[in-house]
């Protein structure tokens, strides 16, 4: 889990070790609990703010699935853009 000015307020401690812990699940009970928190996220967000998000959610596994074919070629290798490329950052 990286960090930027946008997410310097968050307690990356705990939501690493939440992160860890959810890791310990199987498949089928991290899908469950992904699905368990979208109604709880999508509540708080406009229909259009979700529809981002779930972009952005595609666009991790696109990028992981990106640097998993192309082991240590680095980031600026890659072919999938980033939340840093969109961020400009």
């Amino acid at each position: 889990m990286t960090t930027s000015p946008e997410t310097d307020w968050m307690n990356h401690p705990i939501l690493r070790k939440l992160v860890d812990e959810a890791n310990t699940l199987t498949l089928a009970e991290r899908l469950t609990l992904l699905k368990g928190i979208v109604p709880g996220v999508a509540a708080e967000m406009t229909p259009k703010e979700f529809e981002a998000f779930v972009v952005a959610f595609r666009m991790k596994g696109e990028r992981f699935y990106d640097a998993t074919q192309h082991p240590g070629e680095g980031r600026a290798a890659r072919h999938v853009m980033g939340e840093r490329d969109l961020e400009g950052r």
